[in-house]
């Protein structure tokens, strides 16, 4: 199967090629949840797909989180994320933790915010007692087992806790099990990434692998999904693939770490930069990853801070890679806040 026809069908798939207008974006955020904001610069804003809307998607997702058109969770390893509230019962299937034995001080915070909420963090240290440092932690526990909804709907950090049943009447968070939420989220990420494998996948929803491949087996029993030599497909893609013609791809984009198809290959992408940056003796953390006409091609490496990041170099593993360096550079200096990079390829800027 010609890699290249893969490439430019994932890049059309992920609006990479011909941005998304707002109901193709729609559709395209709800294949990709949960959805995160910046990587370490987005604190308090709402999610974005970086690079794939012919609009402003952080915009347009504000006004969905004022809306409840986006709620918030912890998923994925607990993580916080953004999802489209009619796939709670989806999400709350692969992600609950539930709290089968809660302690003196989980089930007193439970039961006054479900007797007497929404209360914020400093109302339930006014009403327990408690420090703000212990009852955090359990509210991100209580969270994790959807027993509280923390309401984001706005970027004020005062926010409340309710009681999930309050805000959510009609979930039910048993109406799947995870085998059965995972046949019906892994169709719609495999239409997103055209090719993937069990690692690509559990990568992305940080569920173990072991489990995807029992619900892999049965897409593919089932005739959804098609075996290749490299993974899995939709059957209907291999079908698909066979008359299509590739795209063509010219553009860079410096992608951060908490971007969809980052996450997707964060296990393979952490191993590149790891062997690029091998000896080097300045700070070579990687802070953005460089997408390359549809592929990973290196990252701009160096000391992270809280607004521009000091970037060191740009590693980068093409050949032709000083061809296209002004591009490159202005890539990675756009999404920096405008703060170009010291070094590209080694050499000094």
């Amino acid at each position: 199967m010609c890699y290249e026809k893969i490439v430019s069908l994932r890049m059309e798939r992920q609006c990479f090629i011909n941005k998304a207008d707002e109901t193709d974006y729609i559709k395209l955020y709800r294949d990709m949840q949960p959805g995160q904001n910046v990587y370490w610069n987005g604190f308090g804003k709402p999610p974005t797909l970086i690079f794939r809307a012919d609009f402003d998607d952080i915009e347009f997702n504000r006004k969905r989180q004022f809306n409840r058109e986006l709620v918030k969770g912890r998923f994925a390893g607990g993580n916080v994320g953004w999802i489209v509230p009619e796939d709670m019962e989806l999400f709350a299937a692969l992600y609950r933790k539930p709290l089968t034995k809660p302690t003196t001080e989980q089930f007193r915070i439970l039961e006054l915010i479900e007797k007497a909420g929404p209360f914020n963090i400093q109302q339930i240290k006014e009403e327990t007692g408690m420090l703000v440092k212990r009852i955090t932690p359990i509210l991100h526990r209580l969270q994790e087992a959807f027993l509280i909804y923390e309401d984001q709907y706005d970027g004020e950090w005062d926010r409340c806790w309710c009681g999930f049943a309050e805000v959510f009447p009609k979930v039910n968070p048993n109406k799947y099990t995870k085998l059965e939420a995972l046949k019906i989220i892994l169709p719609r990420f495999a239409y997103r990434t055209v090719l993937f494998d069990a690692a690509t996948a559990k990568s992305f929803y940080r569920i173990p692998e072991k489990e995807i491949n029992k619900a892999l087996g049965e897409l593919v029993a089932e005739g959804i999904f098609a075996v290749t030599d490299s993974g899995y497909m939709l059957k209907s893609d291999a079908q698909l693939l066979e008359s299509y013609e590739p795209k063509k791809m010219d553009f860079v984009y410096a992608v951060h770490r908490n971007d969809f198809f980052y996450k997707v290959q964060e296990h393979i992408l952490k191993e590149k930069a790891k062997r690029l940056t091998e000896g080097l003796e300045y700070d070579c953390e990687p802070l953005l990853y460089l997408l390359i006409d549809g592929e990973f091609r290196g990252a701009a490496v160096g000391h992270f801070r809280n607004g521009a990041y000091d970037i060191n170099d740009i590693v980068c593993d093409m050949q032709n890679a000083e061809s296209r360096k002004e591009e490159i550079v202005e890539a990675v200096s756009s999404v920096n806040f405008g703060k170009a990079p010291k070094r590209f390829m080694g050499k000094s800027l």
